[in-house]
């Protein structure tokens, strides 16, 4: 595998993510219980011990009780913080007594947000802050403002986007002092908008693919860490429970064949199909059930091949390549 653009900025970042989400017990405002404590030390240890030392993060995973989960395994073991790469994200806000749900990417917010992070997590700083959804309000001065006083403060050392195209990157990029250097956004066999936005230049098949081009590019281009959310497809092609179409069954019985072929888990089979697309994706782990960590983990032992890859690909969409 080639070195992701993240390890430009961070040396000890793994190739690849554990996403945080499923930690934390339900999405209520119920107080942790010693269970849910206990999910956590197992997942998180579970990632580490595959080899995993990013944990991602979000202020409203759980209604926060993700990352207090997470803080609960940081105070139990703070020597594990500088051993890891912390990264969150900030910018969604819920209904609540002043609006309905919605983004907000204003100064005020974006630090509160971190200061409450950091809180929950019981550490000092965040090495990675996204902002996690495009704010179509979004003053560029004030998170220009906010990433200055994270970055002076020493609360955040790093920044970067979630679900926005090239286009939004560039323009933020131009505003702040500190390079976005990661952006988060769904890529997988069943979001294939990435991979299909550049075969359908000018087709008119390619009419309805949502994925906006020119982001890719723009990411490699200036050392832009490209991470995918919901890369396994919640499991449909690894086993989990699912009415499939004959499609899906067919790519199904692929991906477990190629399983067998490389002699690793089904699993790894769909991670590394997006690790060997040259954008060197850094796919994030979502389950909290630590024989999928350990099986998912086996992905950066694999190198597909360019026929295996565009079969899995073809598969997949159901169609032939035009």
């Amino acid at each position: 595998m080639k070195n992701l653009p993240l390890n430009q900025y961070i040396s000890h970042a793994s190739q690849l993510v554990y996403g945080c989400m499923a930690i934390g017990g339900e999405w209520d405002f119920n107080p942790l219980t010693k269970d849910q404590i206990q999910h956590a030390f197992a997942a998180v240890d579970a990632a580490l011990e595959a080899g995993i030392t990013v944990f991602d993060h979000a202020d409203i995973y759980r209604m926060g009780k993700a990352e207090q989960a997470f803080g609960e395994v940081l105070k139990a073991r703070p020597n594990l913080r500088e051993e890891i790469v912390l990264q969150s994200k900030c910018g969604i806000r819920f209904e609540d007594e002043h609006g309905p749900k919605r983004y907000d990417f204003s100064k005020d917010w974006i630090v509160t947000s971190v200061e409450n992070t950091l809180s929950r997590l019981n550490t000092e700083y965040l090495d990675l802050l996204l902002l996690h959804r495009p704010d179509p309000l979004m003053e560029e001065e004030e998170v220009a403002a906010a990433f200055d006083a994270l970055f002076d403060s020493g609360k955040v050392k790093h920044f970067g986007v979630s679900n926005m195209s090239g286009v939004q990157m560039q323009h933020l990029n131009h505003y702040i002092n500190q390079p976005l250097i990661a952006n988060q956004v769904e890529m997988s066999l069943t979001n294939l908008g990435f991979v299909d936005e550049g075969i359908y230049v000018g087709n008119p098949d390619g009419q309805h693919v949502n994925f906006t081009a020119g982001t890719l590019q723009y990411a490699k281009q200036n050392n832009i860490q490209m991470q995918s959310w919901g890369p396994a497809s919640q499991g449909k092609y690894t086993g989990a429970p699912a009415t499939l179409t004959a499609q899906e069954e067919a790519t199904k019985k692929l991906v477990a064949t190629l399983a067998q072929k490389y002699g690793v888990a089904t699993d790894a089979i769909v991670l590394a199909w997006l690790m060997r697309h040259p954008s060197n994706i850094q796919p994030i782990v979502g389950s909290a059930n630590p024989k999928r960590i350990k099986a998912s983990a086996e992905a950066v032992t694999v190198t597909l091949t360019r026929e295996d890859w565009y079969a899995l690909y073809v598969s997949a969409k159901g169609v032939e390549l035009p």
